[in-house]
């Protein structure tokens, strides 16, 4: 047991008279959903919590306080290359012995490495979305005969079927500030087939972005995104369309048989009169190797300050406890390996949780999101527009390729 468990059984009010700050980017649905983890935290210890919305610049919020010796006691930043930026300035403070025993006996050793910067453990994944999903219309599938394809293959066999009953496939969301898309597929793809060791090494541009593996992803993803054809508004209409319309475009106005989104597109098909579970449901993302993708984005929990209050709220945050309190709430999934499938509100997200825990060691985060936002982050340039590059030139694999190298050579210097 850890010792939150016997200082709880003596009234729980240890933090008495204690205040915690804790700044996230959340608004509205999100920000309700965490304040009920931050009031069940409050009944455990007797600690007032207040929460800072920062707006979606994170670092823009943060900067300001941390140069005026001023910050929140606890973040939650929404990319580990943030945790690297601010521990390599000291701005963040190590994880406590029993913060990093509490990950240790809940999350697999991957995610407590990705909120380590040399070695020390400074932050704790709180919140995940995943992004190893297609949606899809099941009257649509269900008119031409498809069932969700489980490998590329069938997946690529699948659309032509789709094609040929007179339904379009897919909407590509290539539009320039929307194109974070084409990297999603990009990882999920070169996750399955050259594994999550090659993944890492990737990620942290430790091989070319003109090695072969990439030459296998790229020209697997041509078969789709090349085929103008298969897509919604074709080449053209693809390298216009955004990500939200993308999504209520499928499921709204019947324009497509398939659409790439996160767990977090739930939220566009709630705006069209499309029902969760029954006209709009998931497959996992297709295996176009050996390994089943598991790709997930999610923010993760720091402390600012060396406070009793900031340990204890990110010991509490990485419990068990805090993610079934969370998990209720829907529009969330927990990267615990110990919170339960049977934690989460609806049929959807019971689904993708047991599909993380199955993928085990082999789920990873988010590529682009962990690389300098130059590369991987930034509208009409690096990785995102030379993934357009692609949707554009599809012949022009070798091009793209050697743009993205030279692109990434900058940026990782």
């Amino acid at each position: 047991k850890t010792s939150d468990s016997s200082s709880s059984s003596a009234g729980g009010q240890e933090l008495k008279g204690v205040t915690v700050e804790v700044a996230a980017k959340w608004t509205g649905v999100e920000q309700q959903n965490f304040q009920k983890v931050l009031s069940a935290f409050e009944k455990k210890t007797g600690a007032k919590v207040n929460y800072a919305s920062t707006g979606e610049n994170e670092d823009a919020y943060l900067g300001p306080r941390l140069q005026a010796h001023q910050p929140p006691d606890v973040a939650i930043l929404p990319q580990p290359g943030l945790v690297a930026q601010y521990a390599k300035k000291n701005d963040l403070k190590p994880l406590s012995a029993d913060v990093t025993a509490t990950i240790d006996a809940n999350y697999t050793p991957y995610w407590k490495q990705l909120g380590s910067v040399d070695g020390k453990a400074y932050g704790v994944l709180v919140k995940a979305a995943y992004k190893s999903i297609i949606w899809y219309r099941t009257k649509a599938f269900d008119d031409a005969g498809v069932q969700p394809p489980a490998d590329w293959a069938s997946f690529t066999k699948a659309a032509q079927t789709l094609s040929d009953a007179g339904s379009t496939p897919f909407e590509l969301a290539a539009g320039s500030a929307d194109s974070w898309t084409l990297t999603d597929w990009f990882e999920n793809v070169y996750l399955s087939q050259a594994g999550p060791d090659m993944y890492d090494k990737l990620t942290k541009h430790e091989i070319k972005w003109t090695d072969p593996s990439v030459t296998k992803a790229l020209q697997a993803l041509v078969q789709v995104w090349g085929k103008s054809n298969l897509i919604a508004g074709g080449t053209a209409g693809a390298l216009q369309q955004k990500f939200d319309s993308s999504i209520t475009d499928t499921f709204g106005k019947n324009k497509s048989a398939m659409v790439y989104g996160g767990d977090f597109a739930a939220a566009n098909i709630g705006t069209t009169s499309a029902k969760i579970g029954t006209d709009a449901k998931v497959f996992a993302f297709p295996k176009a190797g050996d390994t089943t993708p598991a790709v997930l984005g999610g923010d993760t929990a720091v402390a600012m300050k060396d406070s009793k209050g900031a340990m204890a709220l990110i010991n509490y945050l990485a419990s068990p406890e805090a993610g079934t309190v969370w998990a209720k709430g829907g529009g969330y999934i927990s990267p615990s390996k110990n919170v339960k499938p049977d934690a989460y509100p609806d049929a959807l997200t019971k689904q993708l949780v047991s599909q993380l825990q199955a993928a085990g060691d082999s789920a990873r985060y988010d590529m682009s999101d962990q690389a300098p936002a130059a590369f991987g982050g930034t509208p009409g340039q690096g990785e995102w527009e030379d993934l357009r590059a692609l949707v554009k030139n599809p012949g022009d694999i070798k091009g793209v390729q050697a743009k993205l190298e030279s692109d990434a050579a900058k940026a990782f210097k």
